[in-house]
């Protein structure tokens, strides 16, 4: 990681003295020739510096102030994480300032640059796997960055908090395997992040280990917005030979994808398997109640904020941490042996 600008180092490249940079940057509290002032504000955009707010509220005593950003707060496993992240805070004496990008990279490059602005010590995120310069830029101004459920292949130096999806996905399929199931579908979200990719290897690896063949047909990287779980199960019910199971793995989509094989009177087990990826408050309670992948969503907040403010105060400083938590399978009613008929 590159070292963190000073402001010993703004003094130096502007040519003037740690003096002159503090007045600059409390302003108000000596006075500073323009054509210096523009020479230090230049030197300190130059080299990202940013004055350590963590540490002088960590010194005084005063709060210190996480930014939060994550991906779709309209999907139950981001709303419920924010939750408990800020739960997480408050008993740490910490703040949060939340921010929600709707899976659109621009949005969260705007939120990045207020975060940068409003002088936050760390950032807990959620990323859209794209902004790989702003996400560095964070880092070169000092700001701690930990990413939670997803990573981004371009920042292997990034702390990450992740659910282990390879291996739920695996644990799923098996699941289906052991009931005799050998057509699965696969609803995953994009391949571009690693939810997505990781959630789709350990199903492909289910399958090769059990000697089955995958019909790419039946394995659907689908967007998290919009109506596109929906349009996914259509496909898959057109088929002349439909699955007869399915994980959707893509949790914001879940409920477009019931939605429509209700619409398409799919009796679920009888015709259709189900697994879905997450357990939401409403999946125990539609008929028939669903078998899930269970996010430890309380342990992803608290291992986040545990490693931000380690970071912050420095009481690790050595290599990158990741964390890699185990989800829980809860059979239900939704899956059943398949039908020979």
């Amino acid at each position: 990681m590159q070292k963190t600008p000073t402001i010993r180092d703004v003094a130096r490249e502007a040519k003037v003295s740690v003096a002159v940079v503090s007045r600059v940057l409390n302003d108000g509290t000596g006075p500073v020739a323009p054509d210096t002032r523009s020479r230090v504000l230049h030197v300190i955009e130059e080299l990202g510096y940013q004055p350590r707010a963590a540490a002088r509220e960590l010194q005084s005593g005063d709060t210190t102030t996480v930014g939060l950003v994550l991906a779709d707060l309209t999907n139950p496993f981001f709303a419920r994480l924010a939750d408990r992240v800020v739960w997480e805070a408050r008993a740490r004496g910490t703040q949060v300032l939340l921010s929600t990008t709707q899976e659109d990279p621009l949005v969260e490059a705007e939120a990045l640059d207020t975060l940068i602005g409003r002088g936050v010590a760390a950032v807990i995120a959620t990323p859209t796997s794209e902004n790989v310069e702003k996400w560095q830029r964070l880092r070169r101004r000092g700001i701690h960055v930990v990413f939670v459920d997803r990573s981004i292949e371009e920042l292997p130096d990034i702390d990450v908090v992740s659910l282990n999806n390879a291996a739920s996905a695996q644990i799923a399929t098996e699941h289906l395997i052991g009931l005799g199931h050998t057509r699965i579908a696969f609803l995953s979200g994009p391949t571009r992040t690693s939810t997505g990719h990781s959630r789709i290897a350990g199903f492909r690896t289910a399958m090769a280990e059990a000697e089955l063949p995958v019909d790419e047909r039946l394995v659907h990287a689908i967007p998290f917005r919009g109506e596109a779980g929906s349009d996914a199960v259509g496909a898959l019910l057109a088929l002349d030979d439909a699955p007869t199971a399915l994980v959707v793995g893509n949790t914001a989509q879940a409920h477009n994808a019931l939605r429509r094989l209700h619409q398409a009177s799919v009796a679920i087990p009888r015709d259709l398997s189900v697994i879905v990826f997450d357990d939401s408050p409403w999946t125990e309670l539609v008929s028939p109640p669903l078998s899930v992948i269970r996010q430890p969503i309380e342990m992803l907040a608290m291992h986040s904020m545990d490693l931000v403010l380690a970071r912050i105060r420095g009481t690790i400083t050595d290599t990158v941490r990741r964390v890699r938590l185990d989800a829980d399978f809860i059979e239900r009613s939704s899956t059943a042996p398949r039908d020979p008929s």
